[in-house]
């Protein structure tokens, strides 16, 4: 097997594989950025962009389990360490441990999959092995366009089917553009879901960000029924929606819980430029479209062109130009001990795995990873110590120590 450095690393192929191995010292280097910004906005903080790159000194495989797939949108590991994946178009398939398709499951709800909608988001009941639910995302069609639709089901005997699927939750109003639904689902330490959603795009509609009687550009706290989480922050509030966590969120395409901290991580494309990774807390209001380090696609400022304001939260770290954050997961396995912790970042316009190193919530280093292969890492998992990301073009890549 060919040992190739990053900068050398061509196409991997189904049932093959490459090797990693990033000789350089895991010392502070320059920013891997080097693209001028869409916007030549300050950061906020020292480190809050661009912040200076890491290298893994780790060799490690990358292969492609399976390059089959269509449209993939997410995925969730099952108890046997096979894989559930929703396809856009409104399938989802079961793939084996070595990635094989196993199962199909159809008879899920109609979907709109223009745009950016399509099946979206699955995350198993954390009681799975024992109820079989599994809980979904996706774009359900409306006579004025279509909305989020949060849904849940039973998988079947024969995995061929989800039993009993019911509609738990519609992120309303709904809106006639196709673009920005978010929908990641995320349980909670106490089996209770957040569901991210976006804000839907549109110059008329964006707003509804920072409105509490809307569920656009939200991340909400729900039960496994879709009602509210009590005591909420903003329950009792006049107008307000109690199943409102957090507002002012763009797309939230990106959603983890820290599993060494407990806490909520997000991510979320910017307009052109200003992709943000936000540490989310309850009730707060993270700006957009008030705030953002990124400017229209037609190079006019957003808004009033501010980047800081009272009462808004300042994200953690953010990219410019865009790198268009489609997933993120943190690693917390010892496999590979560097990655402990660590925080990775599915780029789908970027083309790259990002890997970012935090320390007291605060990004110390960046890194990436899978460069040059063309892909849009649609999401990804770690299991075992391995990361497993599902791209555009169809792939399942595993990425392990050697």
């Amino acid at each position: 097997m060919n040992l190739l450095t990053h900068k050398t690393l061509g196409l991997a192929f189904a049932g093959l594989s490459i090797s990693l191995m990033l000789t350089n010292a895991a010392s502070a280097q320059n920013p891997v950025e080097t693209n001028q910004p869409s916007a030549d906005y300050k950061p906020a903080f020292e480190g809050q962009t661009r912040i200076a790159s890491v290298k893994t000194t780790a060799i490690f495989d990358v292969s492609v389990l399976n390059d089959k797939l269509e449209n993939p949108w997410a995925i969730s590991v099952l108890p046997n360490g096979g894989f559930l994946i929703t396809q856009k178009k409104g399938t989802m398939v079961i793939l084996g441990v070595d990635g094989k398709l196993s199962k199909t499951i159809t008879g899920l709800p109609k979907v709109d999959p223009s745009g950016q909608g399509g099946l979206l988001d699955v995350t198993l009941d954390p009681d799975f092995a024992k109820n079989r639910m599994v809980y979904f995302a996706y774009s359900e069609p409306q006579a004025n366009g279509a909305l989020l639709a949060i849904a849940k089901g039973k998988l079947a005997a024969n995995e061929t089917a989800l039993e009993n699927q019911t509609v738990i939750y519609r992120a309303t109003p709904s809106y006639k553009d196709k673009l920005q639904y978010g929908s990641r689902i995320v349980f909670d330490k106490n089996g209770d879901l957040f569901v991210s959603t976006g804000e839907r795009s549109g110059a008329d509609i964006r707003i509804q960000a920072q409105y509490l009687n809307s569920s656009l550009g939200k991340i909400l706290h729900l039960t496994t029924d879709g009602k509210p989480i009590p005591n909420g922050p903003f329950a009792g509030k006049a107008d307000a929606r109690p199943e409102i966590y957090a507002l002012g969120l763009r797309n939230p395409d990106g959603l983890a819980i820290n599993p060494q901290t407990g806490d909520l991580w997000e991510a979320e494309f910017g307009p052109k430029g200003g992709d943000e990774v936000n540490l989310i807390k309850p009730g707060k209001n993270y700006g957009w479209p008030i705030i953002t380090y990124g400017v229209e696609y037609s190079g006019k400022k957003v808004g009033d062109g501010i980047q800081q304001k009272d009462g808004m939260e300042q994200p953690v770290y953010f990219w410019n130009p865009s790198i268009s954050p489609g997933c993120i997961a943190f690693y917390n396995s010892t496999v590979i001990p560097e990655w402990k912790g660590n925080l990775f970042v599915g780029g789908l316009g970027g083309s790259h795995i990002i890997r970012l190193v935090i320390k007291d919530n605060k990004v110390v280093g960046e890194e990436r990873l899978l460069e040059g292969m063309g892909e849009r890492f649609r999401d990804m998992v770690e299991k075992d110590g391995a990361l497993y990301t599902v791209t555009d073009n169809g792939k399942l890549y595993k990425i392990a120590k050697k």
